[in-house]
């Protein structure tokens, strides 16, 4: 089921109220809103609320033997990736950068964060659609850019079919074909990256592939590696 708002605080927001209320929400059930007013990214960053663009979030309930939680933003990135790629025509290709973020280029095309709430865990996802947010120091895209605006609804109706295929993967057959999968969809080994948090001083390396279990793999300078769970990662200039 996909229900829909004109307007609201935040998708994710207003799921993770409903689980911390004792609300008993199902998987496949989604929240999509015309029109967010205190969307969140990362960190807490404002997201765009640009009209005609996707902006909902779905809950995944946590149940033993499952992969770990933290595995869930692979799975969100390749339903977007999947869901994405048939509209962007060639020359161009949406690419995964580490975790999850969607680009076509240097240029950020969608979002996803996630939330951990007691067993569960609420997925919001961003696509531009219609409209690129303006975002200092960022490329940004819609996939506009290639012709009319793909329609919300029919967006958000194949976004959650294939998020409930990819959720169905995750845990019948675990991580390794996962991770497989979002290598094949990701930006390729040798891309130069850029990883740290706003006021840190970045490490710069090379994509060298991900662990086992998700976790990026970046190639230092001096030829080590290092193994990365989380953090801001960036194409780095000259990529």
């Amino acid at each position: 089921m996909i229900r829909t708002l004109p307007e609201t605080g935040s998708t994710n927001a207003d799921l993770a109220r409903a689980l911390a209320s004792g609300e008993r929400l199902g998987e496949g059930d989604w929240l999509v809103a015309d029109r967010q007013t205190a969307g969140r990214g990362r960190k807490g960053r404002t997201w765009f609320d640009g009209h005609g663009n996707f902006m909902g979030s779905t809950v995944v309930r946590l149940t033993p033997g499952d992969p770990a939680a933290g595995s869930l933003a692979l799975v969100a990135g390749l339903a977007v990736h999947e869901a994405v790629s048939p509209l962007v025509p060639p020359p161009h290709a949406a690419l995964l950068k580490w975790p999850n973020d969607l680009m076509i280029g240097a240029a950020k095309l969608s979002g996803i964060l996630l939330e951990r709430v007691g067993d569960a865990v609420v997925v919001g996802i961003g696509v531009n659609l219609a409209a690129a947010p303006v975002v200092e120091g960022r490329a940004t895209i819609a996939l506009s850019a290639f012709g009319p605006a793909p329609d919300r609804d029919l967006f958000a109706d194949m976004l959650s079919r294939q998020f409930a295929r990819e959720l169905e993967r995750w845990r019948t057959y675990g991580l390794e074909p996962l991770v497989r999968r979002w290598l094949a969809a990701g930006h390729p080994a040798g891309t130069p990256l850029s990883v740290g948090e706003p006021g840190e001083q970045p490490i710069i390396g090379e994509f060298a592939g991900l662990t086992a279990d998700g976790a990026l793999q970046l190639r230092l300078p001096d030829g080590t590696t290092r193994v990365i769970h989380a953090g801001e990662v960036r194409l780095a200039p000259n990529s």
